[in-house]
């Protein structure tokens, strides 16, 4: 997949009521488990040599795939396009036991590079069908998450995509349902479709703990506010990542006249700048900052050189690598190995 061109993009500096700011996000960009999936990438690479690969893109973002690519992975969509023997990875969205099994077969290496938020779910997933639950899986039809998790339990398994269609799933037993969810979906939106369904299943189990992953609410939280004041809020972020469109879509319902999501500055268009005094910024959980710096100076040619920050909670979740890529080629663990690049700067 080649990398779409990210070259400056000179925006004029129009007049506007007002004086021009941009209302950046905090926390925004790259949570826990996207650093971690794409480090253990870079990590295979540096182990094993060129080619790696990867089942279906490592994280859900066209600038991050294309790089790893010019490293040397290879992204396909299916374990039996890969090479017998041959290392692959498995993406942050996780697998379901059929794929895992495949590889096996196959004979490949396979590193798990799925998110440990994710990892739960399935556990749950497990846990709820051996004790006879059906479960409600609130996501979306064709998110490779939802395949994964579904896949656990497919006998067990029902997917309610929208609140609408809360009204009107049905299910062998009303008194033992439990609901799971997708972790990068609407807070608000998964919380109406669970009011509904508990409206229907008064005995609907909660999971044991939350299923929205914390970095997906932090960044609506963040943006909820920042909307409020936008009369314009860009997105960075790829049209298949999840929790990069909910941004666009939580901005809306709080309160920005205009919302847009990008996957680099050279596509923010003049017209969206039109009378915006105030321009909000954030960034999806799979977007690295430079994406988000190259936003800020274009904007910075139309005059929105005031940026202030919009902090709503501090984050500091780590997570490990996978086991095989915790030692670098001396044998020494790597300073990435607990913690992925935040570690290593410490």
């Amino acid at each position: 997949m080649p990398r779409i061109p990210s070259a400056r993009n000179r925006l004029k500096d129009t007049p506007v009521v007002g004086p021009k700011r941009v209302l950046l996000a905090a926390p925004r960009g790259y949570c826990a488990g996207v650093d971690r999936a794409v480090i253990a990438v870079e990590k295979a690479l540096e182990h094993y040599g060129a080619p790696v690969y990867v089942r279906k893109q490592i994280v859900h973002n066209i600038h991050v795939v294309s790089e790893l690519e010019n490293l040397g992975a290879i992204f396909v969509d299916e374990v039996d396009e890969v090479p017998h023997g041959a290392h692959i990875v498995f993406s942050a969205h996780g697998v379901s036991p059929a794929v895992v099994n495949a590889a096996a077969e196959r004979g490949l290496q396979a590193i798990d590079a799925t998110c440990p938020l994710v990892t739960k779910v399935h556990r749950e997933a497990v846990r709820f069908a051996r004790d006879d639950f059906q479960i409600l899986l609130i996501g979306h039809e064709g998110h490779e998450e939802v395949e994964g998790t579904a896949g656990e339990a497919p006998e067990h398994t029902t997917l309610v995509g929208s609140p609408e269609e809360a009204d009107t799933v049905v299910v062998p037993d009303p008194d033992r349902v439990v609901w799971l969810s997708q972790t990068t979906l609407s807070v608000d939106e998964t919380m109406e479709t669970v009011r509904r369904l508990r409206a229907r299943f008064p005995n609907l189990q909660d999971p044991p703990s939350d299923d929205i992953c914390y970095a997906t609410q932090n960044r609506q939280v963040a943006i909820k506010k920042v909307a409020r004041e936008s009369d314009l809020v860009i997105v960075v972020g790829s049209a298949n990542s999840s929790n990069s469109v909910r941004l666009v879509e939580v901005a809306l319902e709080y309160g920005a006249k205009a919302a847009y999501r990008v996957d680099f500055a050279s596509e923010v268009k003049q017209e969206w700048l039109d009378n915006a005094a105030t321009v909000g910024v954030t960034s999806g959980a799979s977007v690295p900052e430079e994406l988000v710096d190259e936003l800020l100076e274009a904007l910075s040619d139309a005059g929105y050189t005031d940026v202030q920050q919009i902090k709503t909670a501090e984050e500091d979740l780590i997570f490990s690598l996978p086991k095989e890529l915790r030692k670098d080629l001396s044998g020494e663990t790597d300073a990435r190995a607990f913690g992925g690049r935040a570690a290593a700067a410490e």
